[in-house]
């Protein structure tokens, strides 16, 4: 188990996520939970700013997964990638995947990642993360063979950067753990808030 949260906010829990980034990241450090995924799709948010976006569809995917399991600490997130203003989320096929990626060779691109936690007690918190990831420039046979492992689809951006992709990453700016789908840092602070607020409201 975590050493650094109590056990009640490491056990009993609800990953309101299909990712098995995200659930491999929460296992790793030691937390209890079950996975529920939620069915909210990208497409139920409409909204142009793009850190509000993932926020919006995260605190969506706790709410849903709350009310399915009310009695359970519900953590949900949602990564997007914003390149040149555009907004990448899972490609729909190869030939999508090798489209996002020829955008994204040769340049930088951001990785917003949106967390919700909805506890039972009715606490709601939101927060999201933001990392600069530099790709170099990538050969159409590079792409092709990429595409072909099957790895780019279902990944936002079309790339896994703990995957096949990893050689295709010059530099980032910020968490890996967000690229990855899950920004640790920003979890932990979060339910550290969550710990702060049941101390201030123990009779909840």
């Amino acid at each position: 188990m975590n050493p650094f949260l109590r056990p009640e906010l490491k056990r009993d829990l609800v990953l309101a996520s299909a990712s098995e980034r995200r659930r491999e990241i929460l296992e790793r450090l030691g937390f209890e939970f079950e996975v529920l995924a939620t069915g909210v799709e990208e497409n139920s948010v409409e909204c142009d700013d793009h850190e509000r976006f993932a926020t919006l569809l995260a605190e969506r995917k706790a709410l849903r997964a709350s009310g399915e399991r009310p009695g359970k600490i519900v953590i949900a997130a949602d990564t997007i990638v914003v390149c040149d203003g555009s907004r990448l989320g899972k490609p729909s096929g190869e030939v999508e995947a090798a489209a996002m990626l020829r955008l994204l060779s040769g340049r930088s691109h951001e990785v917003i990642t949106g967390v919700a936690i909805a506890a039972p007690d009715g606490t709601r918190l939101v927060g999201a993360e933001r990392t600069r990831v530099f790709f170099r420039a990538l050969l159409d046979g590079e792409i092709a063979r990429y595409v072909e492992t099957g790895e780019p689809l279902g990944k936002a951006g079309a790339y896994a950067i703990q995957g096949y992709a990893a050689p295709f990453i010059e530099k980032i700016e910020g968490c890996y753990f967000n690229v990855v789908g899950l920004p640790v840092n920003l979890l932990f602070r979060m339910l550290a808030t969550l710990e702060r607020t049941s101390d201030d409201h123990p009779d909840r």
